[in-house]
């Protein structure tokens, strides 16, 4: 259980580095690579909600140690983390399935909002990880 939140943060991260892809590869009109990039984007961060999952129901919450304004910066970042992580699976599995049957504009429409979203809950998932247990681990 205790390299799960390791294990975490490397999903984060190869998702946000998927994600980037991607989105340069949609940008060249690389449609294949665009697709790969975007479907292991979204199997990763299947990846990651099962570990994610498994972890907190066996070990529960990590308390932030730090204190100040540090404290504050936290429970910002973990605040807007947490709400949009909560739209990202719909987001995803619907700008997913728009690509799927075929309906691009729509999915190029609904990917201006889903892609900012969940690049930016994979960077901070990954900025938590490293201020939860490298800069403020529990004592």
């Amino acid at each position: 259980m205790s390299s799960l939140p390791t294990l975490n943060a490397a999903l984060n991260a190869t998702s946000a580095l998927l994600l980037c892809l991607g989105f340069y590869y949609i940008r060249r009109q690389n449609i294949a690579a665009h697709r790969a990039c975007m479907s292991a984007a979204f199997l990763v961060s299947i990846a990651f909600l099962v570990s994610y999952l498994t972890y907190h129901y066996s070990v529960g919450s990590v308390r932030f140690t730090g204190q100040g304004t540090i404290r504050l910066v936290y429970f910002a970042i973990l605040l807007s983390h947490t709400i949009l992580a909560a739209m990202v699976p719909i987001l995803a599995i619907l700008t997913l399935r728009l690509a799927l049957q075929g309906q691009y504009d729509r999915h190029r429409r609904r990917a201006r909002w889903t892609l900012p979203i969940w690049l930016y809950v994979s960077v901070t998932g990954v900025v938590i990880y490293v201020m939860l247990y490298h800069l403020y681990p529990a004592r």
